[in-house]
């Protein structure tokens, strides 16, 4: 039960306040066809940045992999410009490659564009590890 509470208080629980893009959905997506030059992105909204609270043995592991120690997951997928979700969809990313333009998490695949106010938590690989779509 602990991890089920942990899940909910994840997803649904507060966090401290971060924003994103004020961009309308069309905007953000003008925005994606001209900044990212045909490379994978994704309009979010109602997103959670989560910090990973894990061993320093897995940061290590990602820092090697060009990686950092968070993912994004989004209540709200606006757009994805490979199809991957639909409108409505929720997306959990793999791990934090870059953090771009104070609205755009990168990871090593997709460009995901942040709209509009979203929360920032610290949760253990775990219990991110047991969302899933």
């Amino acid at each position: 039960m602990d991890l089920i509470r942990k899940i909910e208080a994840l997803l649904h629980g507060p966090g401290e306040p971060m924003s994103g893009s004020a961009m309308t959905n069309d905007e953000a997506l003008e925005y994606g066809r001209a900044t990212f030059n045909g490379t994978p992105f994704c309009l979010v909204r109602n997103w959670i940045w989560v910090d990973l609270d894990g061993p320093e043995e897995q940061r290590d592991y990602l820092a090697t992999m060009q990686l950092q120690p968070a993912i994004l997951f989004a209540h709200t997928v606006v757009y994805d410009s490979l199809r991957r979700w639909d409108v409505g969809d929720f997306v959990r990313t793999t791990a934090l490659h870059a953090f771009t333009d104070e609205f755009v998490f990168r990871t090593l695949n997709t460009n995901y564009v942040l709209l509009g106010d979203g929360l920032r938590k610290l949760a253990h690989p775990q219990t991110v590890a047991m969302i899933t779509g």
